[in-house]
């Protein structure tokens, strides 16, 4: 008998024999005392007497799957005699319950390096029902096909794993909504909660947004000579970047308040005559385990400013001269330099 059957359902259920007639005969039914059936006697045209059993409450295959009774015919004598027979009666499933998850919400966390074909968790659903219709399939419901392209759940057992990698930098966080579906089409959901761990796979990356070159010679220090970004996309000590300088430079490295941005300052004065250009190397590294750095190279060149006077190659210059000298002879050629550059070290005499 199915579950779902309604209540006042009959049932024939044949005919007891008695070899007696009158009152010694077959005179009606008992059925042993139970929660969901009775047993009514039927009087056929022929005056034999056959049971009926009568649904009386509705069943529930989950509560109780089969029911042992014994139904007894009796008859009128003195003494009275009866026989027994045995009702086994089986409770067919319905497809009346739904699955349901262990858990309406799955948390779990992975790192961004988590290889793809790693297992994230495993959902898991039951059903109260039997056969197919307790047969339960596991799949993604409606979600973003860029979630849908990043995991794959397995229809049978609910195993979830990663089929792409993952990048904490996109995507800090997946929100999967897992359907459970029993061969009956009832469905179940729940929610599983992806965080996704930074790890330091990222450099910092050191972009330069303005640099003044050439720079002055007699420029004062604390002359703002470059800007530079600084900038690490991981999080928390991954990201957290310092700065330093190498290279032999009269400049020093200050940050901004914005913290991103770095500027180079002169240090000291410049001497053109003594460094045409300076090179640097600016090494940004974050503060992972192990860290990872980044690095930009600046040349820096020096504009030269009228500094230095002309300078003869001797204080004094003595010279002898006969007094019949023509005239027009050369009597000395006096040299001077000058350290500076183009028109500044362009010497001229009076």
């Amino acid at each position: 008998i199915n579950e779902l059957t309604s209540p006042g359902a009959r049932f024939h259920l044949g005919m007891a024999e008695d070899a007696d007639v009158g009152s010694n005969s077959l005179q009606g039914y008992e059925l042993e005392a139970n929660e969901y059936f009775a047993v009514e006697a039927k009087e056929s045209e022929d005056g034999s007497k056959f049971a009926e059993l009568v649904l009386r409450r509705a069943l529930d295959r989950e509560r109780e799957h089969s029911l042992r009774l014994v139904l007894t015919a009796l008859d009128d004598g003195d003494p009275p005699r009866s026989g027994t027979a045995q009702l086994w009666i089986n409770v067919t499933d319905a497809n009346d319950n739904s699955p349901m998850f262990a858990q309406d919400r799955y948390r779990a966390s992975l790192r961004e390096d988590t290889p793809p074909g790693s297992r994230v968790l495993n959902v898991s659903a039951s059903d109260a029902d039997a056969g197919p219709n307790a047969h339960i399939t596991y799949s993604f419901g409606k979600m973003p096909a860029k979630v849908l392209q990043k995991f794959v759940v397995d229809t049978e057992t609910g195993m979830i794993t990663v089929q792409e990698p993952l990048d904490f930098e996109d995507t800090r966080a997946f929100s999967l909504a897992v359907e459970a579906r029993d061969g009956g089409g009832l469905v179940a959901h729940c929610k599983v909660e992806v965080e996704v761990l930074d790890v330091n796979d990222n450099a910092p990356e050191v972009t330069l947004t303005s640099l003044s070159s050439p720079v002055p010679e007699d420029a004062p220090a604390g002359t703002v000579v470059a800007l530079l970004k600084v900038r690490d996309r991981d999080s928390g000590e991954n990201g957290e970047v310092s700065c330093e300088l190498s290279g032999e430079a009269p400049l020093s490295i200050v940050a901004s308040s914005g913290g991103s941005y770095k500027v180079l300052v002169l240090a000291k004065a410049l001497d053109r005559e003594e460094a045409a250009f300076h090179e640097l190397v600016l090494r940004a590294s974050d503060g992972g385990d192990p860290s990872r750095t980044g690095t930009a190279r600046i040349r820096v060149t020096v504009l030269d400013a009228n500094d230095n006077a002309p300078v003869f190659s001797q204080a004094e210059y003595t010279v002898r001269v006969p007094e019949d000298v023509p005239v027009g002879s050369v009597l000395v050629t006096v040299t001077a330099t000058d350290a500076d550059e183009a028109l500044n070290g362009h010497v001229k005499y009076s």
